[in-house]
């Protein structure tokens, strides 16, 4: 069966934190990211030397592009590779293949010191805001620690602009000389949203940045990465499970099964006119907050397939009611089948 988490955002309009606000396409221009092929393998290694007997085939074939002002929504199952793709993007991670072009230059392969000045334009937000703050640290010093690495400031400068950023995201300027156990879940992961800004970047990556906080403050993190946007004119690739909150902050959404993409749209088409059944089913899965509303309900046979060995063919196939015997044995190609709604499935 499907597995997907309660939503945090059910029905945004009827969440009172969160604001309700028009989230319109930007104008297309340049793409922000481009990413091209997208592949990263895992080795797999066994016995006293080591010896390579496999690979887990996390991410493969991935691509997508983000423009400027855009959020892409990245969906999919635990263990689809969402997290893969965002630290590949990243180069936290390397990857086995493909491109990754930021601002229309490749930077898929630079050493560390030629990929340093794209490290200013690309951040990231990580899922647990307190694991990723180093606790010995300060809050204002974990802040200002990119200020110290890439710009040449004095302590001063440095701590004015770690004090405008907390502001910026909601905190107080005394708050600086905390230590992140002083401060709740939420103003965490502000802390986080705050050092990924200090740079002034162009893309951030959030790595399902709201999904271990309560509710009432998913939707105030939220409401501020959409204010940040629209003040900044920042891009994001926010990788989620949850489909309420995708669906309330991206103008696009991609989703993953086992590795690579099936689905690629704007966000009203996918919700509303789906094509690949597994996100028919990631769809009927999601609970209505209305019992007088009943609906079908499309569970999924079968268990997700390892992806140290992924089925041939289609991916999904194992587990797809409509499945043909060209499926199992034909990888589809994503092909757009309508007007910017991309397709992964042979009988669309």
């Amino acid at each position: 069966m499907v597995e997907t988490a309660t939503p945090a955002l059910a029905t945004p309009k009827r969440e009172t934190p969160a604001r309700e606000m028009p989230i319109e396409a930007p104008a297309l221009g340049a793409p922000v990211l481009e990413v091209r092929g997208l592949s990263k393998h895992f080795p797999v290694r066994k016995g006293i030397l080591r010896r390579t007997v496999g690979h887990v085939y996390a991410v493969d074939g991935v691509s997508f592009t983000i423009g400027a002002g855009e959020t892409l929504g990245l969906v999919g199952e635990s263990g689809c590779g969402k997290t893969t793709v965002g630290r590949t993007v990243m180069r936290l991670i390397e990857p086995t293949a493909g491109t990754i072009h930021l601002d229309g230059h490749d930077v898929t392969r630079l050493g560390k010191g030629e990929f340093r000045p794209y490290r200013r334009q690309l951040q990231i937000i990580f899922q647990d805001p307190f694991s990723s703050l180093n606790p010995r640290k300060r809050a204002g010093d974990i802040v200002g620690e990119p200020l110290k690495i890439h710009e040449a400031l004095s302590r001063g400068e440095r701590r004015e602009r770690v004090a405008a950023l907390f502001e910026r995201v909601g905190l107080r300027r005394a708050q600086m000389d905390n230590f992140p156990h002083q401060f709740s879940g939420g103003q965490r992961q502000r802390i986080g949203v705050a050092r990924a800004l200090a740079l002034n970047p162009k893309l951030i990556i959030g790595d399902e940045p709201v999904s271990a906080l309560d509710v009432s403050i998913q939707a105030q993190v939220i409401n501020l990465l959409m204010d940040l946007q629209r003040d900044m004119r920042l891009s994001y690739l926010f990788i989620s499970h949850n489909l309420a909150v995708v669906e309330h902050i991206s103008h696009r959404i991609a989703v993953m099964y086992l590795g690579r993409i099936v689905e690629y749209t704007d966000k009203i088409t996918l919700f509303t006119r789906p094509l690949h059944p597994y996100t028919e089913a990631l769809l009927a899965a999601v609970p209505v907050p209305d019992p007088a509303i009943k609906r079908i309900k499309r569970v999924v046979q079968g268990d997700v397939p390892s992806p140290l060995k992924p089925p041939p063919g289609c991916r999904f196939h194992t587990r797809c009611p409509y499945a043909e015997a060209r499926c199992k044995v034909e990888v589809p190609a994503l092909r757009e089948v309508e007007q910017g709604h991309h397709v992964a499935c042979h009988l669309r």
